[in-house]
């Protein structure tokens, strides 16, 4: 399929993850305005990535596993107004220069570590951790990030206690968490976090924001509205 927004478009045909809600709210809430280094882990059609180069004046580095993904995030940035700011590291996150390191890493990580695998293999690679666990992908974040730089993800309920307990092993800390649900009258399902090596200004006993998308005429909320007024066309 092809999503345009308001400054790149997105072929994602072929892609395992397609262009999705999680993502447009993950990219449009992450802390990227000084980030001068910015690495997108899985980076699919390069959606995280378009939208980290539309706000910040960073270098993005985006790592696809699965080579007709790379191909069309390879093609999304040419095609995109910051092509000299974005490249695609095609393989596996442990294959990039380990002299790498980075302000700020996003991911809209697999998340289902059980349940039915999806019956398409991309769509399997994508959604399931038997392809990059949570222990895997927070050492990759310890490993690849600056002392003081953040990093973004997105992690659904079912999946937010053992994300929590992979990250605490490889002590970084979430800072920054807010809760997102469909509508006003359902719980949370999707959980933004911000972790860092740093404990300084850590919070985790606060109660988080809570960010709801549809009201109850299911149109966009103001919050929805105004975090992805910059991207979505027609707001």
């Amino acid at each position: 399929m092809a999503f345009t927004f308001q400054q790149f478009h997105i072929d994602d045909h072929g892609c395992g993850m397609p262009v999705s809600t999680d993502g447009v709210i993950l990219g449009a809430w992450a802390k990227l305005v000084n980030a001068k280094h910015i690495l997108d882990i899985g980076a699919g059609s390069g959606l995280l990535s378009l939208m980290a180069a539309q706000r910040s004046q960073g270098q993005i580095t985006a790592v696809e596993i699965d080579s007709v993904a790379a191909k069309a995030c390879q093609s999304n940035f040419s095609q995109s107004p910051w092509q000299n700011r974005l490249k695609v590291h095609h393989g596996c996150i442990s294959t990039l220069p380990y002299s790498l390191l980075f302000d700020h890493i996003i991911c809209n990580p697999p998340y289902f570590n059980h349940g039915p695998r999806a019956q398409c293999d991309k769509r399997a690679q994508a959604r399931h951790t038997q392809t990059l666990s949570f222990n895997d992908l927070c050492q990759h974040i310890e490993q690849r990030l600056q002392p003081t730089g953040n990093a973004s993800v997105i992690i659904p309920s079912q999946s937010l206690i053992d994300f929590e307990q992979a990250a605490k092993q490889r002590q970084l800390h979430i800072r920054l968490r807010t809760d997102v649900a469909s509508t006003l009258n359902k719980p949370a399902a999707r959980h933004l976090l911000m972790l860092s090596k740093s404990f300084c200004n850590t919070v985790p006993d606060s109660t988080p924001e809570t960010l709801v998308i549809r009201d109850n005429n299911n149109q966009y909320t103001a919050a929805m509205v105004a975090l992805t007024k910059a991207f979505y066309l027609n707001l």
